[in-house]
């Protein structure tokens, strides 16, 4: 992890990530995890491989059937491959930015959702999977089918952020969510009770 001078920016590998400091009153930027991608090129790469030798007969089969695969498998994986390898450079920004006044996740949308908008936060696990869950506040929740990127991805009115891929964990990424949202309350909260406190005079020196 690097500061820079928007704010915290996790880097694409950070295996003690758990010990990351949140300071509530900063960005916090992740980017995806670089490695996973290298991996996904490489096993794009062997699949290519082995239906480009479908394909071409390299081994001694029965034909028919198996070049029929191996082409379709040639055109199918290359492309994957070719698509992950575009994507590694463009990797290096920031996909996740939390914010102290709410966080945008660029897997769903473009969209940047106040912390005024959501009203929990929350954590979920499925099949091993761990996710953010963000329950948005009444207003939020009917401007949902107007935004059409974050209404593919609500799940029973609830927006999902997950931690696979990113290069921080899923505690790390939940408590920064947690800690900036704490902080609107607190902001909130100093706000109104600014505004009902009576404002002052002046004393007119005689």
């Amino acid at each position: 992890m690097h500061a820079g001078k928007k704010g915290l920016v996790v880097a694409d590998s950070q295996p003690a990530d758990a010990l990351v400091s949140i300071d509530a009153s900063r960005d916090l930027e992740i980017n995806r995890c670089v490695t996973q991608l290298r991996l996904l090129v490489a096993a794009g790469f062997a699949a290519t491989l082995l239906s480009a030798s479908l394909a071409f007969d390299w081994w001694d089969g029965p034909g028919g059937y198996d070049t029929t695969v191996g082409y379709a498998g040639v055109v199918v994986f290359g492309l994957a491959t070719a698509w992950l390898i575009w994507m590694l450079p463009a990797e290096r920004g920031a996909v996740v930015v939390v914010t102290p006044y709410g966080i945008r996740d660029l897997r769903i949308g473009n969209e940047f959702l106040p912390w005024e908008s959501i009203a929990e936060i929350s954590a979920d696990e499925s099949r091993g999977h761990k996710a953010i869950v963000l329950t948005p506040s009444p207003d939020l929740q009917r401007q949902l089918s107007t935004i059409p990127t974050l209404a593919r991805r609500a799940q029973d009115g609830r927006i999902v952020i997950r931690s696979e891929g990113l290069a921080t964990n899923f505690d790390t990424l939940l408590r920064a969510c947690r800690d900036f949202h704490a902080g609107t309350g607190a902001r909130t909260a100093l706000q109104q009770e600014d505004e009902r406190r009576p404002q002052g005079f002046a004393v007119q020196a005689s």
